[in-house]
């Protein structure tokens, strides 16, 4: 399950941005260490309180969007460790389908409750509450603008459009995800990054971009397949 990991406990924290509202681009970094300066930033004079409700603000803008994505996870010597291609769908509140196609093929399901991760090269799941896992995914954050949930994250505006989440929990596997928008008056979300406890860097680039086409809800349900373990940690 290295990729699962890799995504979401260590590198993407879970599937997903919420409020994207239009075309999204992405520029390719070519080094690790260049992603990694990205998270060191000139600190700012505005209230954090102010500056996280500006980010909500601009996350609030879509309930609802699918797009195709490419990954790439870097380690902290500029390596890279994995590329993969897939599905993402989300919708609020906490609703996240997120597909990995062969041959590293996952699925990563919440259903606004549990966190479901699959693996079926190992044939295996693991459950976990979706509450519970908001301090190790703070990618959950973009599919809900709960106060409770953001309190265990500090933002840091780098500039009108580059946003540093940073972890509070000094024990967190996701330290920091770092959020791109349009240089334009939309503010569009058009890159992220995340930045894991050893130095790993999942970036993540979505294209195909759809955030007017309803969502079926019974895309955010997941059943065990037959034969498969569960590990489950709810």
């Amino acid at each position: 399950m290295f990729k699962i990991i890799t995504f979401i406990d260590n590198a993407i924290s879970l599937a997903v941005c919420t409020a994207i509202g239009g075309a999204l681009t992405f520029s390719a970094v070519t080094t690790a260490t260049e992603v990694a300066a990205t998270t060191t930033v000139k600190s700012v004079t505005t209230n954090n309180a102010d500056i996280k409700q500006s980010l909500k603000a601009l996350l609030a803008k879509v309930e609802y969007f699918s797009a195709d994505f490419e990954q790439k996870v870097f380690d902290e010597e500029s390596n890279l460790l994995q590329q993969t291609s897939g599905k993402i769908k989300v919708s609020k509140p906490d609703l996240v389908y997120w597909h990995t196609d062969e041959p590293n093929e996952s699925l990563i399901v919440s259903d606004g409750h549990t966190l479901w991760f699959y693996d079926p090269f190992i044939e295996q799941a693991s459950a976990y509450s979706v509450n519970q896992s908001v301090a190790n995914t703070p990618i959950l954050l973009l599919s809900n603008n709960n106060d409770e949930l953001w309190q265990h994250y500090h933002v840091v505006k780098n500039n009108e459009n580059h946003y540093l989440i940073h972890a509070k929990d000094e024990n967190s596997k996701v330290k920091t995800l770092s959020l791109y928008f349009t240089n334009d008056v939309n503010k569009q979300l058009r890159a992220f990054d995340i930045i894991d406890a050893t130095g790993q860097i999942s970036k993540i680039s979505l294209k195909n971009l759809d955030a007017t086409t309803l969502i079926n809800k019974q895309t955010f349900t997941f059943e065990l397949p037959a034969g498969a373990d569960l590990d489950d940690q709810r």
